[in-house]
C-alpha cells in the first residue's frame, strides 16, 4: 500500500488509484467538469487541480496517480485562484444565458420559458400546476405589472413579443374558474341547511360589494405601487452566464425553436391559443439552468460573467427531430464526455471532435446528418453533459 497525506490526513492507497478517488474516499470534495466515474479519463477542464506540497507541483487529480510520500492540498488559496481562472476561461467561450431575459426582469421570477415549453407540447395541466406553484398569497402579479417580461422578450427583435401576461392571466383565471366550479358543486351536494348558510356568506351587503369591486378596479399606477415590485424573488441562483453580442443571423437561429408555430395570438381565450402563442417562444434560457455543474461551480467560486466572449463557435442550434435531441455549440465546454460515452457504448454514428486546436468542436461526424445520430444513447449523453449543451427539445427542464 502507498502512504500519502491529503489535507493533513494520513491515508493508504492502492497502486494505480487517482488522487480524486482517494479524496472522495476521505470525504473530501474536489470539483470536476470533465470527469465521470466509469468513463475513460480525458483531462480538459482543469478545475480539479490539487497541489503536492512535497514536490511543489500542481496536478489534475482526476488523472494523477498517487505515489509514496505525496502531501496533497485540495483547497488552498492558490488552488481556488487556479480553479476560478479555469472556469472563467470556459465561460469566455460559453455564449449562453442561464436564465432568459423575460424571467430575469420579472419581479416575481416566474419561470416563463418552462411554462411556454409545457404549453407548446400540449401539457396544459402541468403548465397550470407550474403557474399555481409560483403564486404567492394566491395572487398573480401579472395583473398589476407593467409587462417587464414582454419588454425584454427577444422575439420582438424579429416581429413582436410574446403575449406572456395574457397567457398567464388566462391560466390564472381558468384555475380560479375551476376552483369556483368545484366549490359550487360542493355546495350543491351539501344538506339544505348548509347550502343556506353558504349562500348567506356569498350574499354580502351592497356597500361591501362596492368596496371589493373598487379594490379590483384601481388605476394601473396604483396597482403597481401596491404590488411593490420587489426584487426578483423567484430566482435562487446569484450567477448567470451571459451571451455577449448576438448577430442578426444568430438571432434568427433561435427561430429553430419555433418550428410548428403557425399563428400568433395576442388575445388568449383558451388553451389552444395559449399553446399556439407559446410555440413562438425562442427559449433564450437554458434547459439545464437548475442542473448545470458549470453554473454551480461558478456560483460557488463567486465568479461574475461580464459578458466578454471569445467567439470560436456560432450560436447554432441542432435539433434531431427523430429523437427530440437538441445540441447547442455555444454551451459546449468540449469536455468530451459525450464522445467517450458514444465510444464506450459503440454508438454509431455518435458525437465526435472535429477541427483542431482553438477551432475544435463536438459535432456529428462529417459523414452523417444530425438527425441520424444518437438513436440509442441520447439519454445517457444528456445525463453526462455538465452543461445544457445537450438536452431534449420539448417539455421539462433537464434533470440528471
Amino acid at each position: 500500500m502507498i502512504k500519502i497525506r491529503i489535507n493533513n490526513i494520513e491515508m493508504e492507497a492502492a497502486a494505480g488509484e487517482t488522487i480524486l478517488s482517494l479524496a472522495r474516499r476521505a470525504g473530501i470534495s474536489i470539483p470536476t467538469l470533465c470527469h465521470m466515474d466509469g468513463v475513460e479519463h480525458y483531462t480538459s477542464c482543469m478545475v480539479c487541480m490539487v497541489r503536492d506540497n512535497a514536490t511543489n507541483s500542481y496536478l489534475p487529480s482526476c488523472t494523477a496517480l498517487v505515489s509514496e510520500g505525496m502531501d496533497i492540498d485540495t483547497s488552498g488559496e492558490e488552488l481556488v485562484s487556479i480553479r476560478k481562472k479555469a472556469v472563467e476561461l470556459l465561460l469566455s467561450e460559453h455564449r449562453a444565458e442561464c436564465e432568459a431575459p423575460c424571467r430575469v426582469v420579472c419581479p416575481a421570477g416566474y419561470n416563463i420559458p418552462l411554462m411556454n415549453r409545457l404549453l407548446a407540447s400540449g401539457e396544459y395541466d402541468k403548465a397550470s400546476e407550474l403557474v399555481m406553484s409560483e403564486l404567492d398569497s394566491r395572487e398573480l402579479r401579472c395583473l398589476s405589472c407593467r409587462g417587464y417580461c414582454e419588454n425584454a422578450c427577444r422575439r420582438k427583435k424579429i416581429d413582436r413579443q410574446l403575449s406572456i401576461r395574457n397567457i398567464r392571466i388566462f391560466i390564472y383565471q381558468n384555475l380560479n374558474l375551476q376552483e369556483k366550479q368545484d366549490q359550487s358543486a360542493g355546495v350543491q351536494e351539501q344538506p339544505a341547511e348548509l347550502q343556506d348558510q353558504s349562500a348567506g356568506v356569498q350574499e354580502q351587503p351592497a356597500e361591501l360589494q362596492d368596496q371589493s369591486a373598487g379594490l379590483q378596479e384601481q388605476p394601473a399606477e396604483l396597482q403597481d405601487q401596491s404590488a411593490g415590485l420587489p426584487g426578483n424573488t423567484g430566482l435562487k441562483r446569484t450567477f448567470s452566464s451571459r451571451t455577449g453580442r448576438i448577430g442578426e443571423d444568430e438571432l434568427k437561429e433561435w427561430l429553430k425553436e419555433c418550428k410548428g408555430a403557425e399563428k400568433r395570438f395576442e388575445n388568449i381565450t383558451d388553451f389552444h391559443s395559449a399553446g399556439e402563442e407559446a410555440k413562438n417562444c425562442m427559449h433564450c434560457d437554458c434547459r439545464a439552468s437548475e442542473d448545470c455543474r458549470l453554473r454551480d461551480l461558478a456560483q460557488e467560486l463567486g465568479i461574475r460573467d461580464r459578458g466578454r466572449k471569445v467567439i470560436n463557435a456560432p450560436l447554432t442550434k441542432k435539433i434531431n427531430h427523430r429523437t427530440g435531441l437538441i445540441f447547442e455549440h455555444a454551451k459546449c465546454i468540449k469536455c468530451g464526455l459525450c464522445v467517450r460515452v458514444c465510444k464506450d457504448k459503440k454508438e454509431e454514428p455518435g458525437l465526435c471532435f472535429i477541427n483542431r486546436g482553438f477551432e475544435s468542436l463536438i459535432s456529428e461526424p462529417l459523414t452523417a446528418e444530425f438527425d441520424d445520430i444518437l438513436t440509442t444513447q441520447a439519454d445517457l449523453c444528456i445525463s453526462v453533459c455538465p452543461t445544457g449543451a445537450l438536452s431534449y427539445f420539448t417539455g421539462h427542464n433537464k434533470t440528471r
